[in-house]
């Protein structure tokens, strides 16, 4: 930054709605969230941090700083709760972070679709509880979703429970349409339906400063919980796969290895500790999973109907896996992938001969293109960089698709290749490059997509 922070903050100071933090340790607090989780990206984000924070407390306050960031060429990084765990909103070179958690109105309700228009600082826990008084909630949540911005999820997240039927954050469906500041020469509030939403979603802030979202919504259902205990991995596969093709309403399916669950909370593994597939149904789904497991001989727990301790499963499945495993022991890690179709043990045999019990197994259930498919979200102990390259490389050898947890940018951690909607979207909202630098590869290379 060009500026001293004492000038910077007088350039904000006189915008009305606006509350600014310069305080070194809001500062270094508000420019980090759980990148730790990757000892790559501690390594390359610990030091950095912005020059100041912002908090807009109207839509207008938010775009007089981004009219302020425009015309003192200042890098600006949007910021939900901070619970991303691949650096996202961390700024890599300083500026401004403007944090959108005082925009968390639910603006509009849509009876007839079940449409919910809702600005970006809302938390997922209020939006889904707003939404139960309407007979709804929330297709999608991440395993954050009591701390977690609704805004901060669109943008960084990608699905979690709820992908087991509703896919992924970008499948056509989930989002609908988005209000949006850009940073251009006269950045302006814009509204974009569903097709131009499409550039902005899972896109890191990199695009555009998302201020309010239209997103579907599913009606609310009475949720149940089951834990079905196997002997082995192969095991606890089939029986999801059968799951998965029975006639009956899932939320989530998830597999913990033994070796997982063995450091999961004592209220979980109490009974039992073996290789767990965990089940979230409606009762009559339930009552069928109970009858597929007597056909097949295996135990189970039933753990009841969801309510505020029930639903504490949610805090062993999706990244909370990994987060349970790291409040004991930081050195482990993970990883993040979709297993080839149908040749789930294959792989994971493949690579038990390579690493044996070195890498233990956390499977998700998901669905791509309507079709169910298992993710997986392995952890490991972390030896080196060259160690997490060879077991990426041996993964993909073996047929999976890779989302890596290591990498800063939307293409290297979700995408995979360059997005060039997302670029096109950048270069029309975003000319100078001011919103989150670093994160976008295709900006780089952004004369390629120059109309």
């Amino acid at each position: 930054m060009v500026k001293q922070n004492s000038i910077v903050m007088d350039e904000f100071k006189h915008i009305c709605d606006l509350e600014v933090l310069d305080d070194t340790n809001d500062l270094k607090r508000l420019s980090r969230d759980f990148y730790n989780y990757s000892p790559i990206l501690q390594s390359k984000l610990d030091g950095c941090m912005a020059d100041l924070v912002v908090r807009p407390k109207s839509i207008q306050a938010a775009l007089e700083v981004a009219k302020k960031c425009w015309e003192l060429s200042l890098h600006l990084t949007i910021r939900g709760s901070g619970t991303g765990n691949y650096g996202q909103s961390v700024p890599l070179s300083g500026g401004v972070v403007m944090q959108m958690n005082c925009l968390n109105k639910v603006e509009t309700f849509y009876p007839d679709t079940g449409f919910v228009k809702v600005q970006t600082g809302c938390l997922m826990s209020e939006l889904n509880n707003v939404l139960k008084h309407k007979g709804r909630e929330l297709r999608l949540l991440p395993s954050t979703w009591r701390t977690a911005t609704i805004g901060g999820f669109i943008s960084g997240g990608s699905g979690g429970i709820g992908s087991v039927k509703w896919g992924f954050l970008r499948d056509p469906g989930n989002l609908i349409g988005l209000d949006v500041i850009t940073l251009n020469e006269s950045p302006k509030l814009i509204q974009l339906d569903t097709q131009e939403s499409e550039a902005i979603n899972h896109a890191y802030g990199t695009n555009g400063i998302i201020t309010s979202l239209t997103l579907s919504t599913d009606i609310k259902h009475s949720w149940h919980y089951i834990v079905i205990n196997c002997t082995n991995l192969e095991e606890a596969i089939n029986i999801l796969k059968i799951c998965l093709g029975a006639a009956i309403e899932l939320k989530l399916g998830t597999i913990l290895e033994v070796g997982i669950v063995e450091k999961m909370p004592k209220w979980f593994n109490e009974n039992s500790i073996s290789n767990k597939v965990l089940i979230q149904s409606t009762l009559d789904g339930i009552k069928t999973v109970e009858m597929i497991c007597k056909k097949h001989s295996l135990k189970i727990e039933n753990f009841g109907e969801e309510n505020d301790l029930v639903s504490g499963i949610s805090d062993l499945v999706w990244n909370h896996t990994t987060l349970q495993l790291r409040a004991k022991d930081k050195s482990w890690t993970y990883l993040q992938m979709l297993l080839p179709f149908d040749k789930e043990m294959e792989l994971i045999d493949n690579l038990r001969s390579c690493y044996g019990r070195k890498i233990l197994w956390h499977i998700e259930a998901v669905s791509q293109h309507g079709v169910p498919r298992l993710a997986a979200l392995p952890v490991f102990k972390w030896t080196d960089e060259n160690e997490l390259n060879e077991i990426i490389s041996n993964c993909k050898q073996n047929g999976a698709i890779i989302f890596n947890p290591h990498s800063l940018t939307v293409e290297g951690g979700g995408l995979g290749v360059i997005d060039s909607d997302q670029v096109k979207a950048k270069l029309r909202f975003d000319p100078k490059g001011l919103l989150n630098p670093g994160k976008l590869e295709g900006w780089n290379k952004k004369e390629k997509y120059v109309i």
